[in-house]
C-alpha cells in the first residue's frame, strides 16, 4: 500500500478532479442508502395504510434520486477517468525522464524489456487502481459503513446477530488480499521475462532467420509464455475462489435476516417494511464486499506495479555531477590523460582495465587496437564518463572529468558507437540529430567527409529519404557513414570512432581516413579497431591485451618493437607492406586489401 501512496504526488495536478469525483461518489452513496428507507416507507406507511398518495409521492422521489444518480455517475466517471489518465501520463513522463538520467551502468542492470513494462503495463496498472478507487473503491467502504449504521438504526438486535458474519466476510477478503499481492508481483516479473524475449526476438528477427533458429526461439518464447500463464492462472484461481465464499456469506445472511426478522415480525416487534429495508441494507453492506473481490485483484496488481515503478524512480544514476561541478571552458583544447586507470563492471569481479596510463595530445589521431575482449570499448567509454573509473583518474585539459558537469563534458565529444543507431525519420533529421541548428551546407560538408553524400543523392528523395525503423532500408556501411556524419556535424573537440567502419569497404574507409586526417589539427580523433588497415594512418597506436597496454607508438615503431603488433600485421595484411606505411592514403589501403 505504501508503494501506491508514494506515487500520489503525481496526482497533485489533478487534485480538483479527484476531489470532485469523490464528492460525487459520496453523493451516490447517499442516494443508494436512501432507497431502502424509501421502500420501507412505501410498505409500512403507504401499502399497509392504503395511502396511495404517499406511495405515489415516494415513488416520484425515488425516480428523481435515480435521475440524480445517473447524472452524478456520469460526472464521477468523467472526473475519475481524467485524473487517472493524467496520473498515467505523468508517470510515463517521469519514468522516461528518469531513464534519460541513467548512466551506462544503470542501463546494464535495467534491461530494455523491463523498462518498457514499467512505462506501459505497470503505469497502466497504477492508473487502473486510481480510476477504480475514484469510481468504486471509495464507494464500497462508504456503502458498508453507511449500511451498517442504518442496519443498526433499523433493528439493533438483528444487526447484532449479523455482526459476526460481517467480520468473517471482512477477514476472508483481508486474507485473500494479502495472499494475492505477492502472486501478482511474480506475474509481473514473468511478464518482464516474456517482454524481454519478445523485444529481443523482434529486434533480431533477421538474425534468427539467417541462422535458422526460429524453432529454438519459439521454444524459448513458449517456455516464458508457459511460466507467465501458469503464474497468472494461480493468481486468478485464488481470485475466483473468493467470490463463491462471499456469495455463501451473503446467502447465509439473507436466510438469518428472514428467519430472525420473521420471528420478530410475528411477535410484533418488527414491521415487514423494516425486514425489507434491513435485507436491502444487508445486501448493500455485503455487495461492496463482493465488489472488493474485483478491487482486491486490481489493488494487488497495482501495488506490485507501484513497487516496480518506485524501484526505477528511486534508482540513483551511477554517474552524477558533484554539487560544485564546473563547466569546461570554451577554449578547451581536448588534451586527455589517463592516470593509473582501472575499471570493473558492477556485475563482475574481474578488472576489465588495469593500470592504464595514457596521454592523448590535442589534434592527434590515436588508434586503440586489440582483440575482442581486450577492453577497447570500455576504455573509450571512460573518456566521456559513461562509466566512472574504479580507480585512478581521467583528466581533460588537466581537470578530473568527475569535477566537470556531464552536459559540459559531453559537448566536447562526438561519438560514433560500435552499434549504429538510427532513428525513424529522414536522413537529414538523423545527421542533424546532435546539432539541429546546423545549416544544410554544414550537413552536406559533414556527409562528404563521411563519404555519405554520394550515396545519399542516389536515394529517391536524397537527404529527405525516410529511414525505416532501426534503418533497415539502408546497408550496414551506409548506416555507419550517416552515423559518422552525425558526429562530425557536432564539430567536437574529441571524436571517437568505436569500430565504426567495420561495415565499410577498405577503399571507402581509406577515403574517410584521408578526409579526417586533413582536419586533424581541428580535433583529437580516437579510433578503436580490430582491423589493422584502419589504424595505419594514426599518429600513435595503442595496443591493448587483456585490459592492459602492452605497446604503443607509430606503425613503424611498433613494427620494430612489438612482436604482437607485427604478428597481427602479418596475419591480416601479409608481408607486402613496408614499415614506413602509415600515411593512410587511399591507394596504400587499397593495395593492402
Amino acid at each position: 500500500m505504501k508503494q501506491l501512496f508514494n506515487l500520489l504526488p503525481f496526482l497533485k495536478p489533478y487534485r480538483a478532479s479527484s476531489i470532485l469525483a469523490l464528492v460525487m461518489l459520496a453523493a451516490l452513496v447517499g442516494f443508494d442508502l436512501a432507497i431502502p428507507r424509501l421502500i420501507q416507507r412505501i410498505i409500512d406507511q403507504g401499502i399497509e395504510a392504503n395511502n396511495m398518495q404517499l406511495v405515489l409521492e415516494t415513488s416520484l422521489i425515488m425516480i428523481g434520486i435515480s435521475f440524480l444518480s445517473a447524472i452524478f455517475t456520469i460526472g464521477n466517471n468523467y472526473f475519475s477517468v481524467f485524473a487517472a489518465e493524467g496520473l498515467a501520463f505523468r508517470l510515463r513522463e517521469a519514468l522516461f525522464a528518469k531513464v534519460q538520467t541513467f548512466s551506462f551502468a544503470n542501463l546494464d542492470e535495467q534491461k530494455t524489456g523491463r523498462l518498457m513494462v514499467r512505462m506501459t503495463s505497470d503505469a497502466n496498472a497504477v492508473q487502473h487502481v486510481v480510476m477504480v478507487t475514484l469510481r468504486i473503491g471509495t464507494r464500497a467502504p462508504l456503502l458498508m459503513v453507511g449500511s451498517l449504521a442504518l442496519m443498526i438504526r433499523t433493528s439493533p438486535p438483528l444487526a447484532l446477530i449479523m455482526l459476526p458474519l460481517l467480520f468473517v466476510t471482512a477477514a476472508i477478503i483481508a486474507l485473500f488480499t494479502v495472499k494475492m499481492e505477492p502472486l501478482f508481483r511474480v506475474v509481473q516479473q514473468k511478464l518482464d521475462g516474456l517482454n524481454m524475449i519478445l523485444q529481443e526476438n523482434i529486434a533480431g528477427v533477421r538474425l534468427v532467420k539467417s541462422f535458422v533458429r526460429s524453432e529454438y526461439e519459439k521454444r524459448r518464447f513458449e517456455t516464458a509464455n508457459e511460466e507467465y500463464t501458469r503464474h497468472s492462472i494461480t493468481a486468478l484461481r485464488l481470485v475466483s475462489n473468493m467470490a463463491p465464499l462471499l456469495r455463501t456469506c451473503i446467502n447465509i445472511g439473507i436466510v438469518v435476516v428472514v428467519w430472525a426478522g420473521g420471528i420478530r415480525s410475528v411477535q410484533g416487534s418488527m414491521t415487514i417494511g423494516q425486514i425489507v429495508a434491513f435485507t436491502n441494507y444487508l445486501l448493500t453492506t455485503m455487495l461492496p464486499l463482493i465488489m472488493m473481490t474485483v478491487l482486491a485483484n486490481i489493488w494487488a496488481q497495482g501495488i506490485a506495479s507501484a513497487k516496480r515503478i518506485n524501484e526505477v524512480l528511486r534508482t540513483d544514476p551511477a554517474v552524477i555531477d558533484k554539487p560544485d561541478a564546473m563547466d569546461l571552458p570554451e577554449t578547451a583544447e581536448g588534451r586527455l590523460v589517463l592516470e593509473d586507470v582501472s575499471f570493473r563492471y558492477s556485475s563482475g569481479t574481474d578488472e576489465v582495465l588495469a593500470g592504464i596510463n595514457l596521454s592523448i595530445e590535442p589534434g592527434r589521431i590515436i588508434a586503440i587496437l586489440g582483440a575482442t575482449g581486450a577492453g577497447k570499448t570500455t576504455l573509450v567509454n571512460l573518456l566521456p564518463r559513461f562509466y566512472d573509473v574504479s580507480s585512478g583518474r581521467v583528466l581533460l585539459d588537466g581537470v578530473d572529468i568527475r569535477d566537470l558537469r556531464q552536459s559540459s563534458l559531453l559537448k566536447v565529444f562526438g561519438i560514433v558507437p560500435q552499434e549504429t543507431v538510427l532513428f525513424s525519420g529522414t536522413i537529414r533529421e538523423n545527421i542533424k540529430y546532435g546539432n539541429d541548428g546546423a545549416t544544410d551546407d554544414e550537413m552536406i560538408e559533414a556527409a562528404k567527409i563521411a563519404q555519405a553524400h554520394a550515396f545519399i543523392l542516389e536515394l529517391p528523395k536524397g537527404y529527405d529519404t525516410h529511414v525505416s525503423e532501426r534503418g533497415v532500408n539502408l546497408s550496414g556501411g551506409q548506416k555507419q557513414r550517416i552515423a559518422i556524419a552525425r558526429a562530425l556535424l557536432m564539430d567536437p573537440k574529441i571524436l571517437i570512432f568505436d569500430d565504426s567502419t567495420s561495415s565499410v569497404d577498405v577503399e571507402t574507409e581509406a577515403r574517410i581516413q584521408k578526409a579526417l586526417a586533413s582536419q586533424k589539427r581541428r580535433r583529437t580523433t580516437i579510433i578503436v579497431a580490430q582491423r589493422i588497415s584502419t589504424v595505419l594512418g594514426a599518429d600513435r597506436i595503442v595496443l591493448l591485451e587483456k585490459g592492459r597496454i602492452i605497446a604503443e607508438g607509430s606503425h613503424s615503431v611498433l613494427m620494430d618493437t612489438s612482436p604482437v603488433y607485427r604478428e597481427i600485421f602479418v596475419s591480416q595484411l601479409g608481408g607486402g607492406i613496408g614499415r614506413e606505411t602509415g600515411d593512410g592514403d587511399a591507394k596504400t589501403s587499397k593495395e593492402t586489401s
